[in-house]
């Protein structure tokens, strides 16, 4: 994916940062700002992956069904293609490799921006429950404003590198409402950040490419998707994600039908 440099001078990021070149789906994943960490402190993660590479993140949500992002299969790709790996610290190895049965995007998807950018997986096989590989609940509503959320995945550290970490990478993010990020406060504006979304924003520290279909969490539920976002780490652009709680019904529905 393209990357465009922009240089900001701290007192033009402070009042009214340049907007950078176009909303991106955030495909191939990096935690900017953040550190290494083990699958125990995150067992609902997995690895998302195409061809033998590491492709986006998910989250565990029962033992057949993954949660993910529209975006990472609204390409329709084959499922001889796709692997889910869990329970392991590193995307390439270690843990359970699972073949995909089926896979679910919303049907909205794509009819609206990036709304409804949330995806369903069955695995070919059930996962076995461990210290290592456990699910997530849902959130019944969003987190408040300023609430502190972590963010975890696989993928370059730096914009622009092409080298993925192998292990496994958090972020803390701060919450930034729905409403909030719409407003004038931040430099999307209320025609790209839509209903079933919601932000998270902390200078210096994002969700980036490749963490897509990731997990956001707080107070120990899953509140978002990693979803889009201008650049990684913008300053006044936060991460977007997709709002669990009001994606929340879709969800519990899709899971019984896949």
């Amino acid at each position: 994916m393209l990357k465009i440099a922009i240089v900001l001078s701290v007192f033009a990021c402070a009042l009214a940062a340049p907007k950078p070149a176009g909303l991106q789906p955030l495909l191939d994943g990096r935690i900017v700002g953040g550190a290494a960490t083990t699958i125990s402190s995150f067992p609902w993660q997995i690895s998302l992956q195409r061809s033998g590479s590491h492709s986006c993140g998910g989250s565990v949500y029962s033992e057949n069904i993954i949660v993910t992002a529209a975006h990472c299969l609204s390409d329709n790709p084959s499922l001889t293609t796709l692997r889910v790996r869990a329970g392991s610290s590193y995307w390439n190895s270690g843990g359970k490799l699972s073949e995909i049965a089926a896979f679910k995007v919303h049907e909205l998807y794509g009819s609206n921006g990036m709304a409804h950018d949330i995806a369903l997986i069955r695995l070919a096989s059930p996962l076995t429950f461990s210290s290592t590989i456990k699910p997530i609940a849902l959130a019944e509503t969003a987190p408040a404003d300023d609430v502190v959320a972590v963010v975890s995945g696989w993928g370059t550290k730096l914009s622009g590198s092409q080298t993925l970490p192998t292990q496994l990478q958090y972020v803390n993010l701060e919450v930034v409402s729905l409403e909030k990020c719409a407003s004038s406060i931040y430099g999307y504006g209320s025609q790209n950040v839509l209903e079933t979304m919601i932000c998270a924003y902390t200078v210096g520290k994002d969700a980036c490419q490749g963490d897509s279909g990731g997990p956001m969490v707080a107070g120990g539920v899953l509140v978002g998707v990693v979803s889009w976002g201008y650049g990684c780490a913008y300053p006044n652009y936060p991460g977007v994600y997709s709002d669990v709680a009001s994606l929340r019904v879709w969800i519990e529905n899709t899971a019984v039908t896949i």
